[in-house]
């Protein structure tokens, strides 16, 4: 059986976790989709789905227009597990009742659980689990038993085994559950009969040879930034139909220290790609001149990045495809989902529909971040672009605060530079999700050599996060800070105070701009 065919739909009613629910069934081997729960029966049944998990969201079931289900979903026969809004809403549909309790439950809870219930086999009868609602689940359906309590909710989970259904009032994809993952491993090898065949190495192989299929003896063009996902989708096509693929890389002079050399060695040299670079940054910074406001920098790089693809393509004549590094939170969040965006993305390469090519290949369009390295790797992609630090598209233009020079962006690559190199030689470039410098665009006053200085303050920027919605700053070891603001003073010209930013997001975002 095609272990991508071997799938389990994850309806979204608002959660903010739907993603991470995703990311957490994917990790038991288990193929999922993410969909509106606005589908009906007929499209689940058509698509053949051994399983279903309604998510959590933000309203009150018994609200006028709070989100529901097709009714009918419940008869398919198709195991389905409701977490939090979803587990209320299974009760609600089904003829139990849900109503809002005088005090919000939120955080780490101590549950006490029915180890011969389905859900919690193999687990402690005693645990802790993830809290994040004010309704609660007082009268189950018909058919239900109630298999986990807490001191102040009457039902933290239910199930009708008969039917398959289960509902878990907390949260089990969080990390703050203890045994979460049992939970969901249990639903999916033994409600839905899952047998755990989403391997990167099977996935990699399928997509190769569904683009050879797709692509035929036709040509392809990739958009190539030297990021994680478009050099993987890049390798991707180009093992499906090597010289058929050309790759244009705008290097538009506000990549970190060396990127551009790298980008081309590895594509060039190892994968002996069709690469054109096109070395672009007198261009970039022309336009860029006395543009201070981030947006507008934002705007400008974008439209220019077109601009100069534009004209590069059109250099090599009739080309059928265009190749995009899409991954699936940029599918969920253009439009799949239901939750809301919280932020706009810095990717420049949205390129517009009417460039000229006959259709789009978007071969990481059903994978996550972190399955889009696992895919490099088993490629031969070097780790070191396998598990580059997340660059948003403007580059350093976003990390100089004012105007972006050519003065400014050697004073940062510099700087920045010396903070990746710190972090490796000290072993803890895996400690921290992502790590930067930031220059400030402040100056004061300092001292150096016996005489008065005013010069620029490097800030540097570390989190540890799970999924970039939420972040908290990196706990780096003082005298790693240290050897690293040292350096900065020391080997970069007219920098003379570092900082290190210890604000967790929110309130602030992982980026200063």
């Amino acid at each position: 059986m095609d272990s991508k065919k071997e799938s389990v739909l994850i309806m979204d009613f608002g959660g903010q976790y739907s993603q991470l629910i995703a990311r957490r069934v994917r990790e038991c081997n288990v193929y999922c989709e993410l969909s509106s729960y606005k589908i009906t029966a007929e499209e689940i049944k058509a698509a053949g789905y051994m399983g279903i998990i309604f998510t959590g969201g933000p309203n009150s079931t018994y609200e006028k227009d709070a989100p529901k289900c097709d009714p009918k979903i419940f008869q398919l026969g198709i195991p389905i597990l409701g977490i939090c809004y979803g587990a209320q809403l299974m009760a609600q549909s089904l003829g139990g009742k849900v109503k809002s309790s005088d005090k919000k439950e939120y955080g780490k809870t101590e549950a006490e659980c029915n180890t011969s219930s389905l859900i919690f086999h193999s687990a402690k009868s005693k645990t802790v689990v993830w809290m994040s609602h004010t309704d609660y689940i007082f009268q189950v359906p018909h058919g239900f038993k109630i298999t986990a309590i807490s001191e102040s909710c009457p039902v933290v989970a239910m199930e009708d085994l008969k039917r398959k259904l289960f509902a878990l009032q907390f949260h089990p994809e969080v990390m703050h559950t203890e045994q979460g993952m049992l939970y969901l491993r249990n639903f999916l090898y033994n409600a839905c009969e899952c047998t755990a065949r989403w391997q990167m190495s099977s996935f990699v192989e399928s997509t190769i040879k569904e683009l050879r299929k797709k692509i035929g003896d036709k040509k392809v063009l990739c958009a190539l930034s030297g990021g994680v996902d478009s050099s993987v989708a890049a390798v991707l096509v180009h093992k499906a139909v090597g010289d058929q693929l050309t790759c244009i890389f705008v290097d538009h002079g506000l990549l970190r220290k060396d990127e551009g050399d790298q980008v081309e060695n590895v594509f060039r040299k190892q994968f002996k790609m069709n690469l054109i670079r096109v070395n672009a940054q007198e261009r970039f910074l022309s336009k860029l001149a006395g543009v201070t406001e981030p947006e507008k920098k934002r705007k400008i790089i974008g439209e220019e990045f077109i601009r100069v693809f534009e004209d590069e393509s059109k250099k090599l004549g009739k080309i059928e495809f265009l190749c995009q590094g899409t991954i699936y939170p940029d599918v969920v969040e253009s439009g799949v989902g239901e939750a809301a965006v919280i932020k706009s993305h810095h990717n420049v390469g949205g390129l517009p529909e009417d460039i000229g090519f006959e259709g789009l290949i978007e071969p990481l369009r059903d994978l996550f971040k972190d399955e889009v390295r696992k895919a490099g790797l088993e490629l031969g992609i070097p780790e070191f672009l396998v598990y580059r630090q997340p660059f948003p598209g403007p580059g350093l233009a976003i990390r100089i605060l004012g105007e972006v020079t050519e003065d400014k962006l050697e004073i940062l690559k510099s700087a920045d530079a010396i903070m990746r190199e710190e972090f490796a030689e000290n072993g803890i470039e895996r400690d921290a999700d992502q790590y930067f410098a930031v220059l400030t665009g402040i100056k004061s006053v300092g001292v150096m050599g016996d005489g008065r200085t005013y010069d620029n303050t490097i800030a540097l920027r570390a989190v540890t996060t799970s999924d970039f919605m939420t972040a908290d700053w990196a706990r780096i070891p003082y005298d790693v800070l240290e050897k690293i603001s040292n350096r900065i003073i020391n080997e970069v010209p007219n920098v003379n105070r570092v900082v290190y930013d210890i604000t967790s997001k929110p309130p602030a975002t992982v980026e200063w701009e």
